[in-house]
């Protein structure tokens, strides 16, 4: 683990300013797995940005529990419009970022955020950080503050037996 040097997470360090700490890692973190591994932490503390798109085009950033698999139709109820994942050139185009290092900040175009409830669980979490290597230590009020996203019950869950 290191300091930040690869300019999209020196971008990121720029735009979370020094309460924050990018680092970067010489393996791989651009998966849920990869990301708790490198950090040491459960994949349940990993916040994943994972960008869609309603049916008007605009986007919509979901951060997510690395554990979840987010209900694409929970999310469309609480937008009221659906929405589809979004294409590797959409997410680059409206974020910034490319796939697999999309932080949930710095965005370049502004989108609707929502936040995974279960976040809320844990006191430290980690997001990516602009490459695919390289994530920041935060807390779900953090990530609230940050990108003024709001928490919403968003993971798709088993349905009970009854």
């Amino acid at each position: 683990m290191r300091r930040a040097v690869a300019p999209g997470a020196v971008r990121v360090q720029e735009i979370l300013g020094p309460h924050y700490e990018v680092v970067e890692f010489d393996e791989r973190t651009a998966t849920s797995a990869e990301a708790a591994a490198a950090v040491g932490c459960t994949v349940a503390q990993i916040a994943k940005s994972l960008v869609f798109r309603t049916r008007g085009g605009r986007p919509v950033l979901v951060v997510a529990s690395g554990s979840n698999r987010v209900d694409e139709r929970k999310v469309g109820a609480i937008l009221g419009e659906r929405i589809e994942r979004a294409e590797a050139e959409f997410v680059r185009q409206t974020t910034g970022y490319a796939i697999g290092g999309v932080a949930p900040v710095g965005h370049t175009v502004a989108a609707d955020v929502l936040l995974d409830a279960d976040l809320k669980a844990h006191d430290t979490i980690w997001a990516a950080a602009g490459t695919p290597n390289a994530v920041f230590r935060l807390t779900p009020g953090d990530l609230e503050r940050l990108t003024g996203g709001r928490f919403v019950e968003i993971a798709k869950r088993n349905a009970q037996a009854g």
